[in-house]
């Protein structure tokens, strides 16, 4: 059995991250993260321009039309490198289910500006106080020949950037749709909300905002489903690269830094921490890349999913927290990188939902 990828796919993992360690610095991402809209334009541009953001976008629109694991290999790269662009909200949340469900006038109107680094895509997926499982809060009512929106959403990432936002909304027959909004558009306000990490998201009111269905409003819950796959194995995706990164920076700290004489890394309880956390690594890594191979082939998924999610949240946070340990002092100093990863991984920690609940849906999926 093979688990290395191809040919294709080693060279799009070594452009992706080429350019993602040229131009996303510790001294660049300073300048960056201290911008209103934290969003490093210059390296958007760059991956543009090499096509990366369009790996997974059909040919037809200017992409390369590649499956999920390519994707998930140039998200990868982005999570190594700490990168503050609006990849995985852009790419997963908006691209993929414009490009499996839109309307041949919506791909035209937005997958082409995507690809081309002018149009900035996201998903509202999240409601106070809502299971995943359950159908959105939100909810979708004809008016005519339109849909009107009305609810909350919260944690909205790059909403501040977004041409088109993806909104989950239950309709009148109780089923759940997924709808394109204008974040611009009557009916819709923007609340700012800082994150963990000091990214802007976004609370959202909808009263009557306009929607513009995605596909079928009347398909029910497999369309969200589909999308919530998808933005989980993303999310888990960019851990993998956050906790490479952690990992290689802190063996790269030990090597050099010396008490006594010699290196730490060759003290037992060093060395024993930073063999667990490359352990933790690795589950991280290969529990992703199975659930997003499954997506890709069409098989079933759902335990997959729900065991990378474990993995991500729980060994993510074990191999940032040693990476900052077994630094010491430095550590905790905001002028040094190691920071960056500690709080990208927790924020992925809390978007994916914690550990805790991800054994809970697994043990509730076996059981069943």
């Amino acid at each position: 059995m093979d688990f290395g990828f191809t040919d294709e796919q080693e060279a799009l993992r070594t452009l992706a991250h080429r350019i993602v360690g040229e131009l996303s610095t510790h001294e660049r991402l300073k300048v960056v993260a201290s911008e209103p809209d934290v969003f490093d334009r210059a390296l958007w541009r760059a991956l543009a321009q090499a096509n990366l953001l369009g790996v997974a976008i059909p040919e037809a629109f200017g992409g390369s039309g590649l499956g999920l694991v390519d994707l998930a290999i140039v998200l990868e790269a982005l999570g190594h490198g700490a990168a503050l662009v609006p990849a995985w909200p852009t790419l997963v949340l908006g691209a993929l289910p414009i490009a499996a469900f839109g309307t041949r006038a919506q791909q035209d109107a937005l997958l082409p500006g995507v690809v081309g680094g002018d149009v900035v895509l996201t998903g509202a997926l999240v409601e106070p106080d809502r299971d995943e499982a359950a159908l959105p809060a939100t909810t979708a009512r004809r008016d005519g020949t339109r849909w009107r929106l009305d609810g909350r959403k919260t944690c909205v990432p790059a909403a501040h950037l977004a041409a088109r936002i993806i909104v989950p909304a239950a309709t009148e027959d109780g089923r759940a749709g997924l709808f394109l909004v204008d974040p611009a558009g009557p009916g819709v306000e923007r609340a700012r909300q800082v994150t963990t990490t000091g990214e802007p998201h976004a609370a959202l009111h909808l009263a009557g905002a306009d929607g513009e269905p995605l596909g079928d409003p009347r398909a029910g819950r497999p369309l969200l489903a589909w999308l919530l796959e998808r933005a989980s194995v993303g999310l888990c995706a960019l851990q993998t690269g956050v906790v490479e990164a952690a990992l290689r920076t802190t063996a790269r700290y030990t090597s050099t830094r010396e008490q006594f004489g010699k290196p730490i890394a060759t003290f037992q309880a060093v060395a024993q921490r930073a063999a667990d956390a490359f352990i933790d690594v690795e589950a991280v890594r290969w529990t992703m890349w199975q659930a997003a191979w499954r997506l890709d082939a069409g098989l079933p998924v759902e335990a997959e999913i729900q065991i990378a999610k474990f993995w991500a949240a729980d060994a993510g946070h074990r191999v940032t927290y040693a990476a900052q340990h077994l630094h010491g002092g430095i550590g905790l100093d905001l002028d040094y990188p190691v920071h960056r990863h500690f709080l990208r991984s927790k924020q992925i920690e809390l978007m994916l939902g914690g550990a805790t609940a991800q054994l809970v849906r697994l043990g509730n999926a076996l059981a069943g």
